[in-house]
């Protein structure tokens, strides 16, 4: 694997279809010792996880990193709270969203780049449950048109 390259570790899928992403942001994740190596393995889960600010800082939460294998009393606890890297200027941003009713901080994607575990997280905003249906039935409109697109020729 070269410098440059982009390995996605894990996705949250259902973040698409509950919120609707307004801006996506990236951000390095502090981690200890093993915790490192789980991901590189891919074992992590990012499903329920979201991040939150406290006292001018950006923490993600249940954010599932299994403990490694090899790691016997060096493992943290797999949903334990971790600290994600942004600038000022970013956080600042997120504050300003996140003061706005409705508005969350949401992971999407965890990745390695360069060498360094990072993290997409979006801003986002809940869906209702008629907004869920309407993305739903757009996609079977655009399914059933592929299909006819592809009969035709």
């Amino acid at each position: 694997m070269g410098k440059s390259d982009l390995k996605i570790v894990a996705r949250n899928r259902k973040a698409r279809h509950d919120f609707f992403i307004e801006e996506v942001i990236e951000a390095g994740i502090v981690l200890k010792g093993t915790e490192v190596k789980s991901i590189r393995q891919g074992r992590c889960n990012i499903k329920d996880a979201h991040a939150i600010i406290e006292n001018s800082e950006v923490f993600l939460y249940n954010m599932h990193i299994s403990p490694y294998e090899q790691g016997n009393r060096y493992n943290e606890d797999p949903l334990r709270k971790r600290k994600l890297l942004l600038n000022r200027r970013e956080i600042n941003k997120l504050i300003g969203y996140t003061a706005q009713k409705g508005y969350t901080l949401v992971p999407i994607n965890v990745y390695i780049k360069n060498g360094l575990v990072k993290i997409e997280l979006a801003i986002a905003k809940g869906k209702k449950l008629y907004d869920k249906r309407d993305t739903i039935a757009k996609k079977e409109v655009e399914r059933k048109l592929q299909r006819e697109f592809k009969e035709r020729y």
